[in-house]
Order: C-alpha cells, then structure tokens, then sequence
C-alpha cells in the first residue's frame, strides 16, 4: 500500500510528484533543493542551499514521523564537485553515526538551476523481525 507524505513545511513539489510516499516499511523523500517554504524562493550559496534542502529533508521526515538517524541511503546531486567539502561538512552536521550509505554525483543542471539537490530512502520499521 502506498500512502503520500506531505508537509506545508517543504516546499510543494514543482511537477507531477509526491514530496515523500510511504511504501511498506520504506519511505521513499523525493529530490529537494534549496527552495525556502515559506517564501517560495530559492535561497543564494552552496552553505544556504545545502542548509535548506537538508531542513526541507528533515520537515518532510517529521511528517512521516521519523528523522535522519533511519535515513538508509541518501543521494546528492551537486552542480560543481569543487562544493563537495562544504555541502558535506553541512550535511554531515545534520547527522549521527552510524551514517547512512550515500552516493554523491556532479550534474550538468538541477532545477531551479540550483547548486544541489538530495533525495533519500529510510526504514520505518521500527524493531527488525527475527529469521
């Protein structure tokens, strides 16, 4: 069964998608960039940028009634490789051990013309059953 997450507190989703659906015992958090919720507008700078996509990711999780300590995979998307140590010194700030898989990769554009986007996949379930 599926069933859509949706927070006033993200930004509304700018296509033919959901800001997160639950499936199962995963919840699948589409892209998010640095659009600031309450004005609509996208924010200025990789730290800004980075600092609201990761807030979105967190407003969206709440809903959901979870947060990043059950984030199982993140991606990130960024436009220039030369950003990476900031937006991971940022992103890493958002987050305790043990951390979640990730894959970083350099774009050629994102939407909005942003300078990073990131999605991520989480586990629900709360207690693993026994095999």
């Amino acid at each position: 069964m599926l069933k859509e997450v949706h927070t006033k507190n993200a930004p509304e989703a700018i296509g033919p998608y959901s800001q997160a659906i639950q499936a199962g015992d995963f919840l699948y958090v589409s892209g998010q960039i640095g659009i600031d919720p309450s004005s609509g507008e996208v924010v200025e700078g990789i730290e800004a940028q980075t600092k609201q996509v990761m807030d979105n990711l967190k407003s969206i999780l709440a809903e959901a009634d979870t947060n990043f300590s059950h984030v199982a995979k993140f991606t990130i998307f960024i436009n220039d490789m030369n950003n990476f140590s900031t937006v991971n010194e940022l992103y890493g700030s958002y987050l305790e051990k043990p951390y979640p898989a990730r894959a970083t990769v350099e774009v050629s554009r994102l939407p909005k013309d942003v300078l990073v986007e990131m999605d991520v996949v989480v586990y629900t379930k709360e207690e693993r059953e026994l095999i």
